[in-house]
C-alpha cells in the first residue's frame, strides 16, 4: 500500500495465498520468480524476505526456523538484474540499513495516543541515505511481535490493545491479527517509495 501511495502500480508475489492483499497478486516462490520471470515489465523491486531468524525474539523459541539464508539469496538475485531494488527486514538483520524507520518517526499511535514501536531497516541498490533523527520513545507504546495468546501485542504497561488499536497504530484497516504481525506500516514503504521514485527519475534525467 505504501508503494502504491508513493505512485507505483504494485504487483505482489508470495508463496502463500494472500486473500486480503489489495493489489494484483501472483502466488509463486519469490526466489523462483526473481530468477525466471520477465522482470523487464517492472520499474523496481521491493523485497521482504522472511525475518524470523533475524528477529530479537528468535532467542525466545527453542530453535530458529532455518530461513536466515533467504535474505542473502534474495540480495544476490536482485544484484544479478538491472532494476533498482529495496530489501526490508527487522532491526539487526544482516543488511546495510540505508533507512532505519520506526513508528515514532511518523507519529503512528492508537486512539489513546500510545505510539507504535516498530523498527524496520531498508537496504537500497543505490545506497540511499536519510538525515531524519533516530527514533525516540517516551511514555507508553504498542509493540508488534509474534502470534501469542494476545497476538503478540502488548502495551509496555502490560495492557493488551484491541484489534482496532492495532489497526490504527499500524495505519492498516484491512488485515487480520496474524497479517498485522508480519506487516510494516504503509507509511514506511511510502517514505522509501518516494526516495525510490526520486532515484528513478534522477537516473532517467
Amino acid at each position: 500500500m505504501g508503494y502504491h501511495r508513493a505512485g507505483f502500480d504494485v504487483v505482489g508475489v508470495d508463496i502463500e495465498p494472500q486473500p486480503h492483499y489489495p493489489f494484483r497478486f501472483i502466488q509463486a516462490d519469490a526466489l523462483e520468480f526473481l530468477a525466471s520471470a520477465d522482470l523487464s515489465v517492472f520499474t523496481a523491486i521491493g523485497a521482504s524476505p522472511v525475518c524470523k531468524d533475524h528477529s530479537k525474539l528468535r532467542h525466545t523459541t527453542k530453535r530458529d526456523d532455518g530461513t536466515a539464508w533467504l535474505l542473502g539469496a534474495t540480495r544476490e538475485l536482485l544484484k544479478a538484474q538491472s532494476l533498482p531494488w529495496v530489501i526490508e527486514n527487522v532491526a539487526g538483520a544482516p543488511l546495510r540499513p540505508d533507512f532505519k524507520l520506526c513508528g515514532c518517526m511518523f507519529g503512528l499511535a492508537d486512539d489513546s495516543g500510545r505510539h507504535l514501536y516498530r523498527e524496520r531497516w531498508f537496504e537500497t541498490s543505490w545506497h540511499a541515505f536519510d538525515l531524519r533523527p533516530s527514533c525516540h520513545h517516551t511514555g507508553r507504546a504498542i509493540t508488534v511481535a509474534g502470534h501469542g495468546a494476545q497476538g503478540g501485542w502488548e502495551y509496555v504497561d502490560g495492557v493488551a490493545p484491541t484489534q482496532a488499536d492495532r489497526r490504527r497504530a499500524m495505519g492498516i484497516e484491512w488485515m487480520n491479527r496474524d497479517e498485522l504481525a508480519q506487516a510494516i506500516p504503509p507509511v514506511f514503504a511510502e517514505f522509501v517509495g518516494r526516495h525510490l521514485l526520486e532515484h528513478i527519475q534522477g537516473a532517467a534525467a
